[in-house]
């Protein structure tokens, strides 16, 4: 496969694993809760995106349904700074100048910023996840290759076009810009969409009443524009049989008087039904006949309902999307209504966020945006829980200064109702909750044999369970009373820590306490800052022993 080549590559390639995990840090003062802060809620991280990517890991990787973000564009006005900490001198000189027009190597750098947060975000998604990347001219091309090469060609989707300026930008020297893109990738072939409600302009296509009084459209059951003819799919060429005076459509029938109904093309030659005939044969009572308008012959047609289960059918969306729901104005002018004044540059339209997560999310799916700006996918996710009763979930980050009084500030107030808004359901406000937090010093050994920003003992097992054993810590299963982590895969996993020097100091794993491990099948895994039993003996009593906390790394290497 083809691999994109740009300036500091080789450099950025492996530093996200070089980046520490973090603490999170939560805020009670600024998150929305009925309790305490906690990770199970929505979240809200105010950090770089980076270093908070790393921190979510150790209980989200593999989690995240689907994930949206709307990157810098790097059109040159931004003057955006890469502030990644690379170990490289010269590449880090170079890196941290301010990008602009003049600078030749700004799409380079674009690169070197994306590359990291995509691997990070791609560890992050479930086995069936998806990933929207809003984006426009400046980087499009360079953004299909990169995310060619970490999520694999063959799971790339689409590139939509979206029209979000209906008038086209003035100032465009040639051409008037009218659109953006988003650029869909799946995490594995496990992914499939659930499509979209149908579209108002569909709506009216569907003026048929069935005798429920419910509305449907006819579609064709003759297969129309390639592969159409007889010979394409011989055994899909069948006839009918129809009795037009009882209405009765059939495909076998001794009546004389039946209409025999057979797929023919424009041109009177023999073309194919859609439905092979045991299909037909099943759903039969799916299909109509009816005269074909200006000629003295019937067709068949399926009967296509405009509701299925009480609520609109969905369709598959299209990989052009012209609405004015999704431009920029219809954004700024939510925002406007939510908060009260123009605060942020060109906010997304809640209602093109609510179309990405709608079609890929249901239920308690977790939705994250790691450039998460004013907050609108926190909008879209609230919003689309009120209107269709699911209990989806919202990660976002964002890691300018305004993460508390606009991000925040927005899903609060969206949250608790805007007296203002049109929209009915927004002046009552969409009900819920988020903890926020912010990213907190680096899990290091260094720090926690120091004695210096120690970890909470559950913050601390949610990390050294994941590294150790590349899985998610269960906390209901958590009993800190007796240093027990809960099981892996592989492992029964203990952590002797207390958030205290001279604990770690005087607690070693000890005969004592090995001796005191209840029997287990798995093997036990025991994480301490130090031991006073050898090798030899551990191996007798099928006990491991790994020094915190990173040690631990070798474990999950296995």
């Amino acid at each position: 496969m083809p691999a994109l080549n740009f300036k500091g590559k080789s450099i950025v390639r492996t530093h996200h694993l070089t980046v520490p995990y973090r603490q999170l840090k939560p805020n009670a003062k600024k998150s929305l809760t009925k309790s305490k802060p906690n990770l199970s809620d929505n979240l809200i991280i105010h950090g770089d995106n980076l270093l908070a990517l790393k921190a979510l890991l150790p209980s989200f990787s593999g989690k995240v349904k689907c994930i949206y973000i709307d990157p810098p564009y790097n059109t040159g006005n931004e003057n955006w700074v890469y502030n990644d900490n690379v170990n490289s001198p010269m590449h880090a000189a170079w890196l941290k100048s301010v990008v602009d027009k003049e600078d030749l190597t700004r799409h380079d750098k674009w690169l070197c910023m994306m590359w990291s947060r995509l691997v990070l975000l791609r560890e992050l998604l479930r086995e069936d996840g998806v990933i929207f990347i809003s984006i426009d001219d400046n980087e499009v091309h360079h953004l299909r290759a990169l995310m060619d090469e970490i999520f694999g060609e063959e799971n790339f989707v689409a590139d939509i076009t979206v029209v979000n300026n209906l008038k086209g930008r003035s100032d465009d020297k040639y051409i008037a810009t009218a659109h953006e893109y988003l650029l869909v990738y799946r995490k594995s072939p496990l992914f499939e969409t659930y499509g979209l409600p149908i579209p108002e302009e569909y709506q009216d296509e569907y003026t048929e009443r069935d005798e429920n009084g419910e509305f449907y459209r006819l579609q064709g059951l003759r297969k129309r524009g390639a592969g159409s003819k007889r010979e394409d799919r011989p055994e899909m060429f069948y006839p009918f049989c129809y009795n037009e005076a009882m209405n009765i459509l059939a495909l076998e029938r001794s009546d004389k008087s039946d209409i025999k109904i057979l797929p023919k093309l424009s041109d009177g030659t023999d073309g194919r039904w859609r439905w092979g005939k045991n299909t037909s044969s099943g759903r039969i009572e799916e299909l109509v006949a009816r005269k074909v308008e200006g000629r003295d012959e019937y067709d068949v047609f399926q009967k296509d309902p405009m509701l299925i289960g009480g609520g609109l059918k969905t369709i598959k969306p299209k990989s052009f999307w012209l609405s004015s729901l999704h431009s920029t104005d219809t954004g700024t002018r939510i925002y406007k209504q939510v908060m009260g004044k123009i605060s942020f540059a060109n906010p997304k339209s809640p209602y093109l966020i609510r179309d990405i997560i709608q079609q890929v999310t249901k239920g308690d799916d977790i939705i994250l945006d790691s450039f998460a700006g004013s907050g609108t996918t926190a909008h879209a996710v609230l919003a689309l829980n009120a209107e269709d009763g699911g209990n989806r979930k919202f990660i976002l980050v964002e890691q300018e200064d305004y993460a508390d009084t606009i991000t925040a500030e927005r899903v609060r107030r969206v949250m608790r109702g805007v007296p203002n808004a049109k929209d009915e359901a927004l002046r009552k406000g969409y009900g819920g909750t988020f903890s926020f937090f912010t990213l907190g010093p680096a899990l290091d050994d260094a720090a926690v044999l120091s004695g210096k920003e120690m970890p909470s003992y559950l913050d601390l097992a949610r990390y050294v369970f994941f590294t150790a054993t590349g899985e998610q810590l269960d906390e209901a299963q958590v009993d800190e009373a007796r240093y027990y982590l809960g099981e892996s895969r592989q492992y029964v996993v203990y952590l002797l820590y207390q958030p205290n020097v001279d604990f770690l100091k005087n607690t070693p794993l000890n005969l004592s306490f090995a001796q005191a491990l209840p029997k287990s099948e798995k093997p036990r895994l025991v994480i301490a800052s130090h031991k006073y039993l050898d090798d030899d003996r551990l191996r007798e009593m099928r006990i491991e022993f790994c020094q915190l906390p990173f040690a631990i790394y070798r474990f999950r290497a296995q």
